[in-house]
């Protein structure tokens, strides 16, 4: 896989209209995760701990509505495998959601 295969990431919602963000692994586990949105440009900021921010753009509408109420949003951080059904949860956890 090319590096930048791994700086991807999905956003899914559920029928309870939950949230959850899936991104590859990063170095270092998280700490106080936050996550800044902005509708108006369609991306948000993932401040995982110090000094590390994950910048997404080009997020859906719709997943901006699912979060309009949420205080907090589900993040797991999925492990790179050669094969993809070996991959697992290597982090899960909620980031308070900042407007």
């Amino acid at each position: 896989m090319a590096a930048e295969e791994f700086e991807t990431y999905d956003f899914l919602i559920n029928d309870e209209d939950e949230t959850m963000l899936l991104l590859y692994v990063r170095e270092g586990e998280p700490q106080n995760a936050t996550i800044t949105l902005n509708p108006d440009e369609k991306s948000a900021v993932l401040h995982r701990r110090e000094g590390d921010d994950v910048s997404l753009d080009g997020i859906p509408d719709d997943v901006f509505d699912s979060l309009a109420e949420a205080d907090k949003l589900l993040v797991c951080e999925l492990s790179i495998e050669k094969d993809e059904k070996d991959t697992r949860i290597v982090y899960a956890y909620e980031a308070d959601i900042n407007d």
